[in-house]
């Protein structure tokens, strides 16, 4: 092809990058590609296969290809590579053209890129892409956010390579600014938190009731064809039905016990803090994955410190079926926490999120897509204004319906010494949640009493101080 007639550019052409570029080839948009790493270059090439995507060793190549304006998505790691690539292309460019972020920065970080490339009049887009190498490849979920013009221009390539749900592709112009990366670190908050629920399902049954992998295997594919249907239920199924072809014995337990992380569900806690939006589970599973990194202090502390032996004393069957509803009732109430933090997020930051459509969004090509979500979708179709999913007839109903499952089974886990922080959360937020009344009055007196920070009163208007001694 020739010069000035490829669709859009891709900057980065690791695994994510170049499934991406291939997709979007796939629909018959011609893509050029670009990556200071030539073996990845050669790799988009050998790979094209006469599609209409090409790949390129210099700026200069990559911007001369391109149709005007031009439009340039990045795909490579956030923070300072980012803004290595934004300084590499800005001089290349020309008002009008357009950059487009598709890694995980934090919102923080793109308003400030917005802002920069406004006075050289070159529009920036933060867009949330979800779904893994699988899903860039065959259809991802995508949060688009930043100026309207600029998802004007790409939109037709965008709903032609993002997933389908019913002929709807996943992906809408969520709102200016920070939008898009916004959605995405919440998503990623609800990820660490379902992920979390999972690991201590396993556990349970694990450890608990002494299940082997194929009965585990078996439980996780009955969950993922009910309403507990989820891509992250049907991958833990398949996980354990993968066999280590060296020692022969299932994968996962040769698997170091200590679980990574890239900083999104941690970003998530942090602003969810400064929103003042509860989100106990997502903590929580940030939280254990710290602690997780701990592993030689654990094992010492394993021979030092004594508890349960690790057994749920019930019966086992009863006790998976009862989990299942549990493990329902507790993804609800994480989907419901990240729900309230996007509402407040979009109030206070002028996102003007529509959460009916982040829920369709996410229904299909995402990491947390899952059955749960079409009720939810339709909680907030009629009611838009809706501040807590839990408040939604149907999806609260279901909640206090499987409560007295959840309590069993954070019992059951208290009991035998098998920590279950995320489902405990989940409890504790929907208790806190239905109480009318909190003792959050004495935490005030205390601060009355050491620091004369005044109270109110339930009868009389005003702020009052005691001389407590």
């Amino acid at each position: 092809m020739s010069s000035g007639s490829y669709e859009i550019g891709m900057v980065g052409l690791g695994v994510m990058g170049r499934n991406l570029a291939l997709n979007i080839a796939d629909k018959g948009f011609p893509v050029a590609g670009y990556d200071t790493d030539q073996k990845q270059v050669e790799a988009l090439n050998r790979e094209a296969e006469g599609r209409p995507a090409t790949g390129v060793i210099t700026v200069d190549e990559l911007v001369g290809l391109l149709r005007t304006p031009r439009a340039i998505i990045m795909l490579v790691p956030a923070g300072p590579p980012v803004d290595a690539v934004i300084d590499a292309f800005v001089p290349q460019l020309q008002p009008g053209d357009l950059l487009i972020d598709g890694g995980n920065s934090h919102f923080r970080e793109t308003d400030g890129r917005i802002h920069r490339l406004e006075e050289r009049h070159i529009l920036y887009m933060g867009v949330g892409i979800s779904g893994g190498e699988r899903g860039a490849r065959f259809g991802p979920s995508i949060m688009p956010g930043g100026p309207e013009a600029g998802y004007a221009r790409v939109r037709p390539i965008f709903e032609a390579a993002a997933a389908k749900v019913d002929g709807e592709p996943c992906v809408a112009y969520l709102g200016p600014g920070s939008s898009g990366d916004y959605v995405k670190m919440v998503h990623n908050g609800i990820e660490y938190a379902m992920m979390q629920l999972i690991a201590e399902s396993y556990d349970l049954m694990k450890r608990g009731l002494g299940l082997p992998h194929d009965r585990l295997q078996e439980i996780y594919d009955r969950w993922n064809s009910c309403d507990l249907g989820s891509f992250l239920i049907g991958i833990t199924a398949r996980i354990f039905a993968k066999k280590d072809e060296d020692t022969g014995r299932p994968l996962v337990d040769m698997i170091v016990d200590e679980a990574q992380q890239k900083g999104t569900g941690k970003w998530t806690v942090q602003d969810a803090m400064d929103l003042r939006v509860p989100v106990p589970a997502i903590g929580s599973a940030v939280h254990m994955r710290d602690l997780s990194d701990l592993r030689k202090e654990r094992q010492e502390a394993a021979i030092a410190l004594s508890g349960p032996d690790g057994r749920v004393s019930r019966d086992g069957a009863q006790f998976v079926d009862r989990m299942a509803r549990a493990m329902r009732a507790s993804m609800v109430i994480v989907y419901s926490q990240g729900m309230a933090q996007l509402a407040e997020a979009s109030r206070l930051y002028g996102y003007d999120l529509r959460l009916e459509e982040v829920a369709r969004i996410w229904s299909g090509g995402c990491i947390i897509r899952s059955g749960l979500l079409e009720p939810i979708r339709r909680a907030f179709h009629n009611r838009p204004d809706l501040k807590n999913l839990l408040l939604d007839p149907v999806l609260g109903e279901m909640v206090t319906s499987d409560q007295a499952d959840l309590r069993a089974v954070v019992c059951a886990g208290a009991a035998a010494g098998i920590p279950t922080p995320g489902l405990a959360a989940c409890l504790a937020y929907f208790d806190a949640y239905r109480s009318g009344w909190l003792p959050a009055n004495l935490v005030q007196a205390q601060r009355d009493y050491f620091g004369a920070h005044r109270y109110r009163r339930l009868d009389r208007e005003g702020l009052f101080h005691t001389e407590w001694e």
